[in-house]
């Protein structure tokens, strides 16, 4: 078992959240019990996870998309009521780590999905960050050049979710950069760096128009298919650190 604040310590130690300048608090962000012996990951924070972690006896969530997000209504009514109160009647504690998680060196979305897809790791793409000088999108290059069919075939079997494809060249791809979750808007970026093809979870009308123009292919992959894994490699790293049980739970989301 351990102390929450001392895991909750430990995590923003590990991902640096001091450095990043994020649209929501990472760390705790709803207090529960004091001593964690069984902790649930998922993505998002949804009424169903949290309904899961009661399930499995659960002591603390730990997610990429949390709660108290920039902008929103402060009230607590409706579903954020609901959700606050699952919490506090069942003393669970909630933390919640987005933009930290998504650059993370190890256990990062990024790193995690290069390293399901087989990319290999040759920088970061400039002009991608926010905050802290943490430059956000990565790129790389495939251990041999596929055609854009067969690419798109290999998202789709290791994320188990066809990608969206824009075809904006005909030319095969080796040269790749990505960046998980809602980062369409990066695509300018990558086609500054050269490389044949650009990643991210989701996609926007213009995003369409700037792969064709711009003679790259985009694929979109998924917000949530792409952002399973960076929660997942912190939850074993944290489950085996404290020696603590840990149970991964994926609520499907076709985004």
């Amino acid at each position: 078992m351990v102390n929450r604040d001392t895991l909750t310590q430990y995590i923003n130690n590990l991902l640096s959240v001091d450095q990043f300048n994020d649209y929501c608090p990472n760390g705790l962000q709803v207090a529960g019990k004091d001593t964690i012996k069984t902790f649930v990951t998922g993505v998002t924070a949804c009424q169903a996870l949290l309904d899961e972690a009661i399930r499995l006896n659960a002591d603390a969530v730990l997610v990429h998309h949390g709660y108290f997000w920039r902008g929103e209504a402060p009230q607590v009514q409706g579903i954020k009521r609901t959700r606050l109160a699952t919490l506090l009647k069942a003393d669970i504690n909630l933390l919640a780590y987005h933009l930290p998680l998504d650059a993370h060196a190890v256990h990062g979305n990024n790193v995690q999905l290069a390293e399901r897809l087989g990319l290999s790791i040759e920088g970061e793409v400039p002009g991608t960050g926010i905050g802290g000088g943490v430059n956000l999108t990565l790129y790389g290059q495939l251990a041999e050049t596929l055609s854009a069919e067969k690419f798109a075939g290999h998202i789709s079997a290791v994320l188990g979710r066809a990608p969206l494809h824009i075809g904006g060249s005909e030319r095969p791809i080796q040269s790749v950069a990505w960046c998980t979750g809602g980062a369409q808007n990066f695509i300018e970026q990558a086609l500054t760096q050269g490389v044949d093809a650009y990643i991210s979870g989701e996609i926007s009308e213009q995003t369409v128009h700037i792969a064709r123009e711009g003679g790259l292919h985009y694929f979109a992959a998924g917000h949530h298919a792409t952002e399973r894994y960076g929660v997942q490699s912190l939850g074993e790293h944290v489950a085996d650190a404290f020696g603590i049980t840990h149970h991964f739970v994926d609520i499907d989301n076709p985004v």
